[in-house]
């Protein structure tokens, strides 16, 4: 995969003081960021879920392509410079290169999630209680179709 920030040569760079919000949950923005430097906590409700130190991460990408509010906020945890794509979809219309590096992200972390509810699904089989619904959960995610 070619390097993101390779790919975002010439793209407008913005930077973040510690403790602004790039993307709040549940708001709708159109922005996708790719972090250059900095970090950032990905933050659901009060929990905080990760934080991105990477530079070329890509954060954005879920509300903007399923034209949805953010499933989670997105926080700078120190001073913190991103590319910003304000255009969304007809940007990576326009560019496959970078359409192809969001694209290989999300096979990435879906290939996570499905690995790590495997290994849920096994150690908790026998359970009758919630952790027990993993398979329930695997098969919808298996069979779920995007709405359009």
């Amino acid at each position: 995969m070619q390097d993101v920030l390779e790919l975002c040569h010439g793209i407008e760079t913005v930077t973040f003081d510690t403790g602004d919000v790039l993307l709040p949950e549940g708001g709708k923005t159109g922005l996708l960021y790719v972090l250059v430097s900095g970090a950032v906590d990905v933050i659901k409700g009060e929990t905080p879920i990760t934080t991105i130190r990477d530079p070329g991460a890509i954060f954005g990408e879920i509300s903007l392509l399923l034209d949805g509010p953010h499933p989670a906020s997105v926080e700078a945890v120190e001073p913190t410079t991103c590319h910003v794509i304000r255009t969304g979809k007809d940007y990576l219309l326009s560019h496959p290169g970078l359409s192809l590096a969001v694209s290989e992200l999300l096979a990435a972390r879906l290939k996570g999630m499905i690995a790590y509810l495997a290994d849920m699904k096994a150690q908790y089989a026998d359970r009758k209680d919630h952790l027990g619904m993993v398979d329930e959960l695997l098969l919808d995610l298996a069979h779920r179709v995007p709405k359009r």
